[in-house]
């Protein structure tokens, strides 16, 4: 389904007209509501919305547009609001399958998204991003594709199930319904004139499409160099200063808030302290997972984060709406109630709350006062995407013992040190001893074992290391949630449970596990890529507490530590992570041993 004007749509706007005029009836009229006008920042009251054919026909009093067969929708003491649009996530991150992922985000608000499937794409490559790209294009939520653009994030020191390369992006940008390419994280490529990179943004502009960005850093020369290289937004924005840079510069800044990210304290001071234009400033939501989704909400959490933080409502409500839109350059569809664009509202008892009591996608009620009353349709990812965990042989505990080089009784290793609520860990030393020639993990020093197995190809390729801050007292954990490669991730206080975790999770098709003593304690099955449930909303959920509790009953006191697990595996953030080929020290980006011989 495409979302674009199609000539079909060209040819109704006759009829958009001759509603207008009252010579048609509409469709639908939304009455006596409060029109939030992003346009001109306005509150107009006892304004009324005319839609035909799922677009808007007239704005204002409508009363001579409404017929016999109109459905008449009275918003009286309701504030009438564009849809959301969260202009950069990951569905993935929901650990929801779109279908599953829409049902939550229409009942909160969000019309329209722009996805970048990097996860997927790093388990299957473009087929993996076109099956959701398509699961997309069916549903009432408008899904929007930013073609992944660093699929690996590094080609040297790890293995992905897949890559993308310059003509499939171009190729991709193509396909009906993909807004630009997805966040360049790869920025010193870009600096430095990566033919893959300098490439990949050539074919996005000659398309015509944005090039979304991910600058962290703070060096201003790389910077300006990324946004002359053709790089328009960022969303990786934490201090106001960054935020003023990046604006001052013409870049569209991306203001994110998250599960684990909340930007939004600090970086909206761009806008309540420095008072600066907000045209070009967007809210959007990066990567939330399911509990967020049920207990604070989506788009509409960062908008009313922004209001509770000094922003008026209606300038907080742009930026999630018109301002997402104009970026895209998919203004003339979608962000703002006009004649002639899509029918896409919300009906608000208090802006201040920002939770939608009716939600309309294409002039349809999809969801009223609790209740989502539009109808999905089944979509069933092909047998391979539901069996992506491809193991050389089952584990034994065997493969989870680290032989030492050393002829002593003890032996220096390098540790990786997880931080709380950080995508950073920071890179250490501990001395362990050697029993029968294999190096001992030591829970009293909180140092476990940890490993990293190619789970694409069947390679039968393991690396073993060692990890601090957990906090594990007993049992083992895994995930094949393991950013960006997403190879099999296990570690544990003994190599009997993580062999069982390893095995348990793999016949499981991928996900996340908790063992303690041969059993399993929770855990979350994604047969769609080991990324996403085929579940509901409500099923993962539960699943998903039922594993924090069980991180928590083997001695882990982190917050959601099973996204900070899931981290443990990208070599592109410093200081020190575990991929499938070994220890790898970010900061000289090359593979290190675990063990320090002296």
């Amino acid at each position: 389904m495409s979302h674009n004007r199609t000539n079909k749509q060209y040819d109704v706007s006759h009829s958009l007209g001759q509603v207008a005029m009252g010579a048609e009836p509409a469709d639908l009229v939304v009455t006596n509501g409060t029109l939030v006008n992003v346009y001109t920042g306005e509150l107009i009251e006892n304004t009324d919305v005319a839609i035909k054919h799922g677009r808007i026909a007239y704005v204002g009093h409508a009363l001579h547009t409404i017929g016999a067969s109109t459905q008449v929708i009275d918003a009286a003491g309701r504030y009438i609001s564009p849809g959301l649009l969260d202009g950069h996530m990951h569905v993935e991150s929901t650990m929801l399958s779109g279908t599953e992922f829409s049902k939550a985000a229409l009942a909160k608000g969000t019309t329209a998204i722009f996805m970048d499937p990097h996860e997927i794409a790093n388990v299957f490559g473009t087929e993996g991003v076109r099956l959701m790209h398509e699961e997309g294009r069916g549903l009432p939520l408008k899904v929007y594709t930013t073609f992944p653009s660093c699929v690996p994030s590094t080609t040297d020191l790890e293995d992905a199930g897949a890559e993308l390369h310059v003509d499939d992006i171009a190729e991709g940008m193509t396909w009906d319904g993909v807004a630009g390419l997805g966040e360049v994280m790869n920025f010193p490529g870009v600096v430095h004139g990566e033919p893959k990179m300098t490439g990949e943004i050539k074919a996005t502009m000659e398309a015509g499409k944005a090039v979304t960005g991910h600058f962290p850093s703070d060096d201003e020369q790389q910077l300006q160099a990324y946004i002359a290289a053709g790089v328009t937004s960022c969303h990786e924005t934490v201090t106001r200063e960054q935020g003023l840079a990046k604006l001052r510069l013409g870049m569209h800044l991306m203001i994110r808030e998250g599960s684990a990210w909340h930007d939004v304290k600090e970086v909206i001071k761009v806008v309540t302290e420095d008072r600066v234009r907000t045209d070009n400033i967007m809210l959007v939501t990066d990567d939330v997972y399911p509990e967020t989704l049920v207990e604070k909400g989506h788009l509409n959490h960062v908008v009313r984060r922004a209001i509770e933080e000094g922003v008026d409502p209606v300038t907080a409500i742009q930026m999630g709406t018109i301002n997402t839109a104009r970026y895209f350059k998919l203004d003339g569809d979608i962000g703002g109630i006009a004649p002639g664009k899509c029918a896409d509202l919300l009906l608000i008892d208090d802006l201040r709350q920002m939770e939608p009591s009716s939600v309309i996608t294409n002039g349809e009620l999809v969801y009223d006062r609790g209740r989502l009353i539009a109808q999905f349709p089944s979509y069933v990812y092909p047998e391979k995407i539901r069996q992506s965990v491809h193991l050389a042989r089952p584990l034994t505990a065997a493969d989870f013992l680290l032989s030492s080089r050393s002829q002593g009784t003890s032996t220096k290793v390098h540790l990786i040190q997880a931080i709380e609520n950080s995508a950073r860990t920071a890179k250490a030393t501990a001395t362990l001893q050697v029993s029968g020639g294999i190096i001992q993990l030591d829970p009293k020093q909180d140092i476990v074992q940890l490993a990293c197995i190619e789970r694409h190809h069947g390679t039968g390729q393991i690396s073993l290391a060692f990890a601090q801050g957990f906090q594990l007292r007993s049992g083992a954990v895994a995930s094949t949630v393991a950013h960006d490669s997403h190879n099999l991730l296990v570690m544990g206080t003994n190599a009997e449970d993580m062999a069982l975790a390893a095995n348990e999770l793999a016949r499981l098709g991928g996900g996340m596990i908790a063992v303690e003593n041969g059993q399993v304690l929770a855990s979350v099955p994604m047969v769609i890529a080991g990324l996403m449930s085929d579940q509901p909303l409500e099923t993962v959920t539960r699943e998903v507490k039922q594993l924090a509790a069980a991180w928590q009953q083997l001695g882990c006191p982190l917050n959601a530590p099973f996204m900070t697990f899931s981290l443990i595996a990208l070599p592109v953030i410093p200081e020190i992570r575990i991929s499938n080929r070994g220890l790898v020290d970010v900061t000289e980006f090359k593979l290190i041993p675990v063990e320090i011989i002296e």
